[in-house]
């Protein structure tokens, strides 16, 4: 798969950056999820990184729900591992690795987070429509795009999109120096 700059993967030498006490200040994930999430519900992190929403989804959803951290990286998966492991977490947050081209999730879920990450996957529509097939009739998906990688114009055109693959826009929740929008599958 041939990738150019924008479509670069996040290596996981990088990951502890994407943990930093820093990040967290700025792009709070409670702060971030909290409006979205609930005690109970089944939820997807594409792209989980290090853990950094996946760890905070968990606290949210609780011991009745269940988070799907999901990697194209084995490494990024292993840090996650490594954080969660002997803690009430372990068995609420489940690890899964990513193929080339698909997320490859079964599991129907209630919401799914793909936060700085579309941009780096080739084909945006066929990703976009296995969220959509992974997403419970009435979930939600919240995706999130570093301004920096991704122009307006692109997120716009992406936004305009998602309409034709049944996804309507809940809202454009403002988040620190990023491009989001709450797509809801419709029942």
């Amino acid at each position: 798969m041939s990738q150019d700059k924008r479509n670069r993967v996040c290596p996981v030498e990088l990951a502890d950056g994407l943990d930093s006490k820093i990040r967290k200040l700025l792009q709070n994930p409670q702060k971030i999820l909290s409006p979205y999430l609930e005690p109970g519900m089944t939820v997807l992190d594409i792209g989980c990184g290090p853990g950094v929403f996946s760890i905070e989804m968990a606290k949210m959803v609780g011991a009745a729900g269940r988070v799907i951290a999901a990697d194209l990286q084995e490494g990024m998966l292993e840090k996650l591992a490594g954080k969660i492991k002997g803690t009430e977490l372990e068995k609420m947050i489940g690890l899964h690795k990513c193929e080339n081209e698909r997320i490859g999730v079964s599991d129907k879920v209630d919401f799914a987070l793909a936060f700085y990450m579309v941009h780096e996957v080739p084909d945006k529509t066929s990703f976009l429509k296995e969220v959509h097939s992974i997403l419970k009739p009435g979930g939600k998906a919240l995706i999130v795009e570093p301004k920096f990688h991704v122009s307006k114009k692109d997120f716009e055109m992406m936004l305009v999109s998602v309409a034709d693959l049944g996804f309507g826009i809940v809202e454009k929740p403002k988040i620190f120096f990023s491009r989001a929008a709450l797509l809801s599958r419709a029942i």
